[in-house]
């Protein structure tokens, strides 16, 4: 890997970052539709891990409110396992560029959708009712492109969160998706000892951008927040 293409790859790590940052979600949603413009997919996506676990738990370190999110979603991010094992599956069998076009339009389109239309919120009945569903799909979409936020997305904001208790939400589900994508990622030869080497040294312009971003997260009005993370997804998705 030449030096052009490194310095690229700290470049994507740093936006992405910064953009986490603010929004809380979207590190591996930026990077990888980057990074596939110079990089095959299937190194794209496990030398992207690395940096998206330490820039959940950066983002998990500056939010707060960890046990409540445990407490309050735990069904959800046990069942994301079962889904990640089905889609690392498919992943190694398929071409993982058409996968993320895919995903792109349904981003694309739900956030289209939602930025136009009246906001959902969830009966309590409806939300114990697609907590499983949505863990399990979120894993399978997850192992199979490499981004982490549907359907997770659209559902924890329909549950009305406050702002702070969403980022950690969220950002539990990255953490545990992470880690289980490191370890099935490795298992089935993807994770090469030469990207982890990059991987761990990008985790410095990831801190750096996180930092910048969560500085700009807090003077965001809480009746702001929800449109700049629709807007965020229409951004990366077109």
């Amino acid at each position: 890997m030449n030096l052009q293409t490194v310095v690229s790859i700290f470049l994507s790590f740093f936006f992405a970052a910064f953009l986490k940052g603010i929004t809380g979600l979207g590190f591996s949603t930026i990077c990888l539709p980057t990074m596939a413009t110079f990089l095959d997919p299937k190194i794209a996506i496990p030398l992207v891990i690395v940096p998206s676990l330490s820039s959940n738990l950066l983002v998990m370190a500056q939010t707060g409110k960890f046990q409540d999110a445990l407490s309050n979603f735990w069904p959800i991010y046990v069942s994301t396992f079962p889904g990640l094992l089905l889609g690392v599956y498919v992943l190694n069998s398929i071409e993982g560029t058409i996968s993320r076009a895919i995903l792109g339009a349904i981003l694309f389109f739900y956030a289209l959708w939602a930025l136009r239309s009246k906001s959902i919120i969830l009966s309590e009945k409806m939300r114990t009712w697609l907590t499983v569903p949505v863990g399990l799909t979120t894993g399978v979409i997850n192992g199979i492109t490499g981004s982490q936020i549907m359907p997770i997305l659209p559902f924890l904001l329909a549950l009305d969160l406050n702002k702070e208790t969403f980022v950690q939400a969220i950002n539990l589900s990255f953490t545990l998706s992470s880690m289980i994508m490191l370890f099935l990622l490795g298992k089935i030869g993807l994770l090469q000892p030469s990207l982890l080497g990059i991987a761990v040294v990008g985790i410095l312009p990831v801190a750096i951008g996180i930092n910048l971003g969560s500085r700009l997260r807090k003077r965001l009005p809480e009746e702001k927040f929800r449109t700049v993370v629709l807007l965020f997804l229409l951004v990366v998705t077109s």
